[in-house]
């Protein structure tokens, strides 16, 4: 008797959870697709240096695929706010600020 309780609650118990997991997941995902919204930042601008709350929301970006330049040694380019911003990876020290376009 205890081994069908086992084979019928186990199962059970997985499919309320997991879709609990799945659903977090997607949240997670949805909320990371609103750093590409645009919004307008006045100092970011070419000596500031950026916060690094603002690098860390960032996402990497490719710059050959946005037809960006090449960035020097020890800078990258983040798109955060839906900007690209080349800025220093050690110290945050922005170099270019270009607004992101709308098609991804």
């Amino acid at each position: 008797m205890n081994f069908i309780r086992k084979a019928v609650i186990y199962p059970t118990l997985v499919a309320i959870l997991l879709p609990g997991g799945v659903a977090f997941s997607q949240d997670h995902h949805d909320d990371h697709h609103d750093n590409h919204a645009y919004v307008h930042h006045e100092e970011w601008k070419h000596g500031y240096k950026m916060h690094h709350e603002d690098w860390d929301r960032g996402e990497r970006v490719d710059y050959h695929h946005y037809h960006l330049q090449e960035p020097p040694r020890g800078y990258e380019w983040r798109e955060v706010d839906g900007n690209y911003v080349l800025a220093a990876v050690g110290t945050g020290v922005i170099a270019s600020v270009v607004i992101a376009s709308e098609s991804h």
